[in-house]
């Protein structure tokens, strides 16, 4: 377990909103000179805190405008079936979010595509060739009104990511 202080959630939070920072920039909003912060920065990386960095590429603008989430059931919680959804979802392209869920629904996914005839294709060609898959049941996202956000950093410990 890995407990942070004020100056790593400062870290984090300004990282969250603009990862392109310089080491120079970050030092200066957490108010660190660059060498103390490139090491904090280091540490979070290594302690699995930070996982990565990546661009926030506009649906809209590379013509992936429908977005669908996607409640999946399972016939069969088998090991083997269940690895074998797992991975057939995380080959499907269009799938940008799979989460294993509790309750009624086993899984929610969240596909991307261009039209809905390619959601159609999607569905008869990907998803119903999926293992065991007793239903699928889609809503389709008419607007995004909060688009995915920095995580809320308050107080207390942030356990270590598994490795």
């Amino acid at each position: 377990m890995t407990i942070l202080d004020d100056i790593d959630r400062h870290i984090l939070r300004e990282l969250q909103q603009d990862g392109r920072l310089s080491n120079q920039d970050l030092a200066d909003r957490v108010g660190l000179s660059p060498s103390p912060c490139l090491r904090r920065v280091r540490h979070l990386e290594q302690a699995g805190i930070i996982e990565g960095y990546r661009a926030v590429v506009s649906p809209k603008a590379v013509d992936l405008t429908i977005t669908a989430f996607v409640r999946l059931r399972l016939a069969s919680h088998e090991g083997a079936t269940v690895d074998a959804v797992e991975q057939r979802l995380r080959e499907i392209p269009h799938i940008v979010e799979a989460h294993l869920l509790a309750g009624d629904w086993d899984y929610l996914v969240r596909v991307v595509t261009p039209s809905f005839a390619e959601y159609e294709r999607l569905l008869r060609e990907h998803l119903r060739g999926i293992p065991s898959l007793a239903s699928i049941d889609t809503t389709f996202a008419f607007a995004e009104t909060k688009p995915v956000s920095p995580l809320p950093l308050g107080e207390g410990e942030i356990r270590r990511a598994a490795s």
